[in-house]
């Protein structure tokens, strides 16, 4: 349990807000991809999803390295050393003045938030476990789920006064504050007995005990397939609302009740998973989630997008069931992982990202008059998702080592 002398809501708190300079960096951007893709030259607009996309490709590959270090070195030194990285890339996004340069710019940003976005994880796994570990980080999802609710409407007032280049120097002022918080107000969770010597040796090694466990595996894999539809609609949003739609002005707005909605999901999973289990909420969340899609593809199939706010009907009903999904496909992932927590981490992270990236990338560039791509994307990775759920259920109970426990 949690020894520190600082309350648990502060604990929530920033771990949250290390977890949510990644949204920033994702969300606040999401107004200004149209203008930013004039003045860097891409002329095919849906390359403009490439600013979103390339930040999960670092945070894929940033996340291999941050986490075996974190085991080596502890948790706070290479926080420290990511939020660096992060604001140098800022700067280069800043100053590109192509699209090549400035998709290197957001790789950096992944890389450099992969160090927050990773350790906090294993910060919270060091201090808490099984369906207690599960509540802690729903309640640090909700707050989390906060910053997309208003980082768009942030980012449209950013760029309407100050330029887009003032949204990434903002970005680098509130990572400023929350490094500093974080160097006061948090000790460090690895302790000296658990710290491995860092060698070559570290990965391989991590990498064969994850791949051991099965609820660790296969709950990734579900994560990356759940992750994959979500970054479609976030590389597509703008472009939904914005162009299908017109709705430019009214897009930040549209975008944080579809984020609140998360929220609110997010905040009844932290009240209920204790009761009822990782398992079970899994289970009824990814049959909720594939069962709105098939109802859009069904009434729209053969038709042009429905009214916005019928359309924003069913990305409410779509989006509340993240909320259930994420914390505890994550919790079910790391809870056998707790003496290999960061490079564990690292790993379940690396996976469900490399997964969702392209899929995403596909799915996206079917995206042009409609939004029917999304919600055949929605239906496809919640229909494999069930299938790896039920995976689990008969293996379970077939009396394998394995086990996808509540």
């Amino acid at each position: 349990m949690e020894k520190h002398s600082k309350s648990q809501l502060e604990f929530i708190a920033l771990m949250a807000s290390l977890m949510s300079l990644v949204a920033l960096a994702i969300d606040a951007l999401l107004p200004a991809l149209g203008i930013i893709g004039d003045t860097i030259g891409i002329t095919d607009t849906n390359d403009n999803q490439l600013l979103v996309t390339m930040i999960f490709l670092g945070l894929g590959i940033g996340q291999l390295l941050s986490g075996p270090l974190s085991d080596s070195f502890g948790r706070k030194p290479v926080i420290y050393f990511g939020f660096s990285l992060f604001i140098i890339a800022s700067i280069i996004c800043t100053t590109a003045p192509s699209l090549e340069i400035m998709i290197l710019g957001r790789i950096l940003q992944g890389i450099g938030l992969s160090a927050p976005r990773t350790i906090s994880v294993a910060i919270v796994r060091d201090s808490f476990s099984g369906d207690y570990m599960a509540k802690i980080m729903s309640f640090v999802t909700v707050i989390f789920i906060l910053v997309p609710a208003i980082a768009p409407a942030l980012g449209k007032f950013l760029l309407d006064t100050m330029g887009w280049r003032s949204i990434f120097y903002t970005q680098i002022a509130i990572s400023v504050i929350v490094v500093i918080w974080f160097a006061i107000r948090q000790k460090e969770t690895l302790k000296p007995e658990n710290k491995v010597k860092f060698n070559i040796k570290l990965f391989s090694q991590g990498t064969k005990e994850f791949f051991k466990y099965k609820q660790a595996v296969v709950n990734t894999l579900i994560l990356g397939f759940v992750t994959a539809s979500f970054l479609v609609f976030l590389s597509t949003a703008q472009k939904i609302f914005g162009e299908q739609y017109g709705m430019t002005d009214e897009f930040p707005y549209l975008f944080a009740a579809i984020a609140l909605t998360v929220g609110i999901s997010t905040f009844l999973n932290g009240s209920y998973v204790v009761k009822y289990g990782m398992k079970k909420m899994v289970i009824i969340s990814s049959v909720f989630f594939t069962l709105v899609p098939l109802v859009y593809l069904i009434l729209f199939y053969s038709s042009s997008n429905p009214g916005v706010y019928t359309l924003l009907g069913f990305f409410v009903l779509q989006f509340f069931t993240f909320g259930f999904l994420f914390g505890n496909l994550s919790a079910l992932a790391m809870e056998p992982l707790g003496h290999i927590a960061g490079i564990g981490s690292a790993i379940s992270g690396f996976v469900s990202t490399i997964i969702a990236v392209p899929i995403a990338a596909l799915i996206g560039s079917f995206m042009d008059t409609t939004a029917l791509p999304l919600f055949a994307g929605f239906f496809i990775t919640g229909l494999i998702s069930i299938v790896f759920v039920q995976y689990c259920r008969a293996t379970e109970s077939t009396g394998t080592h394995f086990e996808f426990s509540k």
